[in-house]
């Protein structure tokens, strides 16, 4: 278990912490491993009702750690491979709730691990955003379908296609939240949520969460995204957007095509 994750068991909600606030939560492959764990725990644990997922400082997460990304990528890795995708299988699994706590930004994997959670509570002015197109990357996580069927083919489009953040008041009004509170109540309003939703029967709420998601459709929509993100992760296109934002510029995809 990296450092970067920490994980705590009270009163039946495992809280699994990002806590690597001096790079805005960036997740690398180890933190996608711990990520996995924790939530591989969730669905095994009898003792475990409730996932919450919450981070220090004041980024939810910043996304992938891209010098991390560059690097798997230059090594031919193909992200199947990654332990990226075994967190995202077994967020597809996941057969218990899961709450999210976000304050601050949340890009990336930071936006679409939140299409996953049963409730979301956001800051009002926490800033969320899907900009794999920036990066000429494609959607992850199942987001290509659980982003439009959230909040509209249009928004979800223009969220992918631009990549400009909303906040969490517009969050809440297109349905990606629960509840958008000020920043300094979002923590004690996801765990009051938890512990609500811990205290309920159990094994009403797994066949309920079964009975609304299809597990099996979710993976396999998330390989087919991830052979997508793999061809795009090695192209042209890629290399460019990856090296204008080490160089901190905009990058130029006039000679894609």
């Amino acid at each position: 278990m990296t450092d970067h994750i920490q994980t705590g068991l009270a009163d039946g909600v495992l809280t699994v912490t990002l806590a690597r606030p001096e790079k805005k939560n960036a997740i690398t492959q180890a933190m996608y491993a711990a990520l996995s764990d924790a939530t591989e725990r969730a669905r095994a644990d009898d003792a475990v009702r409730v996932l919450l997922f919450r981070s220090e400082g004041d980024s939810f997460s910043a996304g992938n750690d891209i010098a991390d990304f560059i690097a798997l990528g230059s090594q031919g890795q193909q992200p199947l491979d990654m332990s990226v995708f075994r967190f995202l299988k077994s967020l597809a699994d996941l057969d218990k709730p899961a709450v999210a706590a976000v304050r601050g930004r949340a890009v990336g994997i930071g936006l679409t691990l939140l299409l996953h959670c049963d409730m979301v509570v956001v800051a009002e002015d926490a800033l969320l955003s899907a900009p794999f197109i920036n990066l000429a990357l494609a959607p992850e996580a199942a987001s290509s379908m659980l982003l439009p069927a959230a909040i509209g083919h249009r928004r979800a489009f223009e969220m992918f296609a631009l990549g400009e953040p909303i906040d969490g008041r517009t969050a809440l009004a297109w349905g990606l939240a629960n509840r958008a509170v000020p920043a300094d109540a979002v923590e004690a309003t996801a765990a009051d949520l938890a512990r609500k939703l811990a205290a309920r029967a159990p094994n009403s709420i797994r066949k309920t969460k079964r009975l609304m998601r299809d597990a099996e459709a979710l993976w396999t929509l998330m390989q087919r995204e991830g052979e997508a993100f793999g061809s795009q992760m090695s192209s042209p296109e890629a290399m460019e957007a990856f090296m204008a934002f080490t160089q901190k510029r905009a990058p130029d995809f006039s000679k894609s095509g």
